[in-house]
């Protein structure tokens, strides 16, 4: 997962053009079910219009004055507002000052900055620079920017199953050069769909969707909205999911669906766990649970994006991300993933409590100190009435999922426990 987000974090991504284009391909070659989706330029899309392709080859400002080059996009590509109209003129400091973006709180900081939906242009510079930047007077700004009709880029994959019912995951694949914020989530989608072939015989089906964020999930909804209320019954959009610092749960819109439950049960254990309104929310989360489509989706994070100080920032970048984090957000999911596929509704087979001790699975003396060491398995046992799937007995129980579906593997192998 780290390889991916380190191998696409130079490209200088969009909403649409070449730089998304480009990302896309590299993940449908890694995970070729990844099928490319192409909505072209000017196509209405509930209330918005799909914008031109934009592309991006060069920019800067030059100091005439003092001969120095600032916000040189070949050097870092987030010092250029996203979307930017081309320019090539001489301006003084006062017009320039009106196109500069800082972050005075973070003085060291290049900050990222879009326009997408007005035409507009402008530099992102640290607060430091722009001091330096004062000491001039006449100012050559550049962009070499360009627009065309082409089309809105977005990938899916969807893996049957037995049943038609539907597990939704979505990520976004639009920003520039930031790891946490952008590329975290496209690379744990990437190993989940691994995960997901790996399995041989699917009870449900999986739909995964990497696409730029707000117009492409309004685009995917306008274009499944159908199957998509009709089937899925439990999704999650991931952001911000490869640094170490903790997990973020941001809820659906009324914060009870089996995705919220899901999360919950699978973040049970895990240390410096945040719990976030819908209120709170932010990304592609507020399309699915928007009025006329209200999909059971929450979000998952690890440090919720506007929350870590390096967000929409240069600082966002491959130290933030680790091999680690990461593995430890495959590591929520899949337990999700493992819930529905090997035990989502259990059921006991035997009536009343079950001789635990004579398969070794209980101990045989009786002693105060050994009253509560194997409870958990009889909580499982307990609560496997065909009432309650497997995300709601681990948060009664508070047993972390992982445990609780490996003790359900084990009391299935010993013919205690079906699903």
């Amino acid at each position: 997962m780290f390889k991916i987000v380190k191998d696409l974090f130079p490209i200088c991504r969009s909403i649409t053009g070449p730089g998304i284009q480009k990302s896309l391909k590299y993940i449908e070659n890694i995970i070729p079910d990844f099928k490319r989706l192409k909505i072209k330029s000017g196509t209405k899309v509930f209330d918005w219009v799909i914008p031109k392709e934009w592309n991006i080859k060069d920019g800067y400002i030059y100091d005439i004055k003092n001969k120095r080059k600032f916000a040189e996009f070949k050097k870092l590509n987030l010092h250029i507002v996203n979307f930017s109209v081309p320019i090539n003129k001489i301006i003084n400091k006062k017009e320039l000052f009106k196109k500069l973006y800082t972050l005075p709180a973070q003085p060291r900081l290049v900050p990222y900055v879009t326009s997408y939906y007005k035409q507009n242009w402008g530099f992102c510079v640290s607060e430091n620079d722009k001091k330096i930047i004062n000491k001039g007077k006449k100012f050559k700004v550049f962009i070499n920017s360009s627009f065309k009709n082409g089309h809105l880029d977005l990938s899916h994959a969807i893996f049957k199953g037995k049943k038609n019912k539907e597990i939704f995951f979505s990520t976004y694949i639009c920003h520039p050069s930031m790891a946490n914020n952008e590329l975290s989530g496209p690379a744990l989608l990437t190993k989940v769909a691994e995960y997901i072939k790996s399995i041989k015989k699917r009870e449900y089906t999986y739909r995964l969707v990497i696409l730029p964020e707000t117009i492409g999930s309004i685009t995917y909804i306008n274009k499944f909205r159908k199957n998509l209320t009709k089937n899925v019954i439990c999704g999650f959009n991931l952001s911000c999911v490869g640094d170490e610092r903790g997990y973020s749960h941001i809820s659906s819109k009324y914060g009870n669906t089996l995705s919220d439950v899901a999360l919950k049960s699978a973040l049970i254990g895990k240390k410096k766990i945040k719990y976030y309104s819908f209120l709170e929310r932010g990304s592609d989360e507020r399309q699915y649970c928007s009025p006329g489509v209200n999909l059971p989706v929450c979000g998952f994070s690890k440090s919720k994006y506007g929350e870590y100080k390096e967000y929409h920032t240069n600082a966002d970048n491959l130290k933030l991300v680790t091999s680690r984090g990461l593995e430890q957000s495959f590591n929520v999911i899949k337990s999700i993933i493992d819930g529905f596929e090997k035990c989502f509704i259990p059921k006991s087979k035997i009536i009343c409590e079950p001789n635990l001790g004579k398969r070794n699975l209980y101990p045989t003396i009786s002693h105060k100190k050994n009253y509560k060491s194997q409870n958990f398995k009889l909580d499982l046992i307990t609560y496997s009435d065909g009432k309650m799937n497997i995300f709601e007995i681990s948060e009664k129980t508070k047993i972390p999922l992982e445990t609780i579906i490996n003790e359900y593997l084990i009391l299935n192998k010993f013919n205690i426990l079906s699903k």
